[in-house]
């Protein structure tokens, strides 16, 4: 599984809310790759992916929030499609 979180530079919130969003998906999948992007320097694949706000999280190129989700929130979104449910 892969995650990234599409931020600009400088966002206070993000760099605030990076390492609980990390630890969070590490819990539920160990075995995680956890990317962190630039929009800015990669937005040919953030519009690639459907990226259309910031900040943004992708899960295995998907967005899956729009907006920076609790760490909460990304364990259950996280659960869901490990089981097949979400």
């Amino acid at each position: 599984m892969r995650i990234e979180l599409f931020y600009i530079p400088g966002s206070q919130k993000c760099a605030n809310a990076r390492g609980g969003l990390r630890a969070a998906a590490e819990e539920v999948n160990p075995g995680v790759i956890w990317r962190e992007l630039d929009a800015l320097d990669e937005i040919d694949y953030a519009v690639e992916i459907g990226v259309t706000t910031l900040p943004a999280i992708a899960i295995d190129r998907e967005v899956a929030f729009s907006s920076l989700p609790t760490p909460r929130q990304l364990r259950e979104a996280l659960r869901r499609r490990a089981t097949g449910t979400g």
